[in-house]
């Protein structure tokens, strides 16, 4: 049986940052694919210790406001 979880990724500096708000880990790579992979570990290991019976998606979207240069 597999579960869906959200990858949410961002860059610092050199490094791919990957989080999954639905469980609170994150990891880190140096590609996007990487990162992921990374965090996909992470996230087997912490629900092999902690597991969760039921998940809730986040809500992503977006929104604009004005920049004042």
């Amino acid at each position: 049986m597999t579960q869906s979880f959200t990858a949410i990724v961002h860059k610092e500096k050199k490094l791919y940052v990957a989080e999954c708000p639905e469980i609170g880990t994150a990891s880190q790579g140096h590609t996007i694919e990487e990162a992921v992979a990374n965090l996909k570990e992470a996230t087997e290991l912490y629900l092999e210790e902690f597991p969760v019976k039921s998940v809730s998606h986040p809500i992503l979207t977006t929104f604009e406001i004005p920049v004042h240069a």
